[in-house]
């Protein structure tokens, strides 16, 4: 059975190639040249994740922690990732399933009341997040060496990869859906799990007992998993990248005359309706599949 396929693939590659020297011999650069094998990630499992995560609690360093103890309304103002901590450990029993555990640290700003009378200030804060997924990252037991050239001295080793597959983890922008005070709990402290690259961002310790109010934010977050692994594929060469943009240098040309040379944005005075930004949108995207029922940009899907 072995035999037999590879004697298909010999004699599809030979046809592939045969296709490839007539449509070179006519000068055709949209041609199917030759199969060359690259290294590349092949994903092998993904998955997409919509979440509302409702009141998680916001932790403080000991000064912003004094402000919101004195605080008597507060208004998110934004929230951003600040970083991701993943750890991929194989599922027993289920070979080539893999446990991705994922820790998203966002950072929060806040505006806080302490008086009817008096302006608001901003304080930041920390929420931490935790999810797990299990996904198909299949098998593997080679173990990969690599190098990196040094000019002058001997080619530094980098460290051996092993089997497990990559985990990679994106996350769009939070949108921060709101923001309340509420009586402190002495069993929610970020105690020292805090990486101290992110500890750093923030100009104190999370390691007190200060608390006599809390903070909770409730955001949203789209994100995106995937395990994938560095594989050897057979892909399909068209011709060589040569760029068509012709590198444009200084000018003699004035500044003003550069400038009225710019379209006048009237976009920017006059944004546009949602039917058309997603119309134009929907142009700009590219592999959309002919007769689609959506526009490209989301409109009207509903799905998770």
């Amino acid at each position: 059975m072995g035999e037999k396929n590879s004697q298909c693939a010999n004699e599809r590659g030979v046809q592939s190639m045969n296709a490839a020297g007539q449509c070179a011999e006519r000068g055709r650069r949209d041609c199917f040249k030759e199969a060359v094998c690259i290294n590349a990630g092949r994903v092998y499992d993904a998955c997409r994740d919509r979440e509302c995560l409702e009141d998680l609690q916001v932790f403080f360093v000991e000064r912003d922690q004094d402000i919101i103890n004195n605080a008597i309304g507060v208004r998110l103002k934004a929230a951003d990732v600040i970083n991701v901590v993943i750890d991929t450990e194989p599922v027993p029993f289920n070979r080539g399933y893999y446990s991705v555990d994922i820790t998203v640290y966002f950072c929060v700003k806040l505006d806080v009341t302490m008086s009817p009378i008096s302006p608001s200030c901003e304080v930041r804060g920390l929420c931490v997040y935790n999810k797990k997924a299990i996904l198909y990252g299949s098998e593997g037991s080679v173990k990969v060496f690599s190098s990196d050239f040094v000019c002058g001295d001997d080619d530094d080793q980098n460290m051996p990869a092993g089997n497990l597959p990559k985990a990679t983890v994106q996350i769009a922008e939070p949108i921060g859906l709101g923001a309340r005070l509420a009586p402190a709990c002495d069993c929610q402290y970020p105690c020292c799990c805090v990486p101290n690259r992110v500890a750093r961002m923030f100009a104190g310790s999370f390691d007190h007992r200060m608390a006599e109010k809390v903070v909770k934010v409730t955001l949203g977050i789209f994100m995106i998993i995937q395990l994938e692994r560095q594989v050897q594929m057979l892909v399909p060469v068209y011709d060589f990248c040569m760029p068509d943009k012709i590198c444009v240098d200084s000018t003699n040309e004035s500044p003003c005359d550069l400038f009225n040379k710019i379209s006048f944005p009237a976009d920017e005075f006059f944004p546009p309706k949602a039917g058309n930004l997603c119309t134009s949108e929907a142009q700009m995207l590219r592999g959309q599949s002919a007769g689609a029922s959506t526009c490209g940009c989301g409109c009207g899907n509903s799905n998770h």
